[in-house]
């Protein structure tokens, strides 16, 4: 049941020398959703953005992927945040737990109750974000924050 999802965890963070075609296949940002039994959690199709896609169908990835949250569902989801800091360029994991205020309250509850399953398959995780509405999400200085407080001066290239 796992398989899946940790294939595609194990992809975006192993991050070997690869070709370029490979690097176009990875995957920038992602979401995950509870199966239609809601006993599952899985990929959820077509919610993805590619490296690839950066600049050829994605101007703006991080604006790209908080266009893919639901605005009244949960979401668990994975991106890829690449950022500046004064001394060096950095990328993590970045592991989002979307709980926006207006989902069905039992959606959040089993959202929340099967977040620890899905955070235990991604080792090696350093950020972890809940985020319960748009204009959380929207501000990209509060995803700076979380990957490096105040040091942190460009965010996929834009300055902060």
């Amino acid at each position: 049941m796992w398989r899946r999802v940790i294939r595609v965890f194990n992809d975006m963070k192993v991050r070997k020398s690869s070709t370029q075609d490979e690097v176009k296949k990875r995957k920038k940002a992602v979401l995950f959703c509870l199966s239609e039994d809601r006993k599952k959690i899985i990929v959820e199709e077509g919610k993805q953005i590619l490296v690839g896609d950066i600049g050829e169908t994605v101007d703006d990835p991080y604006a790209c992927f908080v266009k893919l949250l639901p605005l009244n569902d949960c979401r668990y989801g994975l991106y890829d945040a690449t950022y500046e800091t004064k001394e060096s360029k950095k990328e993590d994991l970045v592991f989002i737990f979307w709980a926006p205020e207006n989902a069905p309250l039992k959606s959040k509850m089993i959202y929340a109750s099967s977040k620890d399953a899905i955070k235990k398959k991604f080792t090696g995780i350093k950020h972890e974000w809940q985020v319960n509405g748009l204009d959380d999400i929207q501000d990209r200085t509060t995803l700076a924050e979380k990957l490096g407080g105040n040091v942190v001066i460009s965010l996929e290239g834009k300055p902060l």
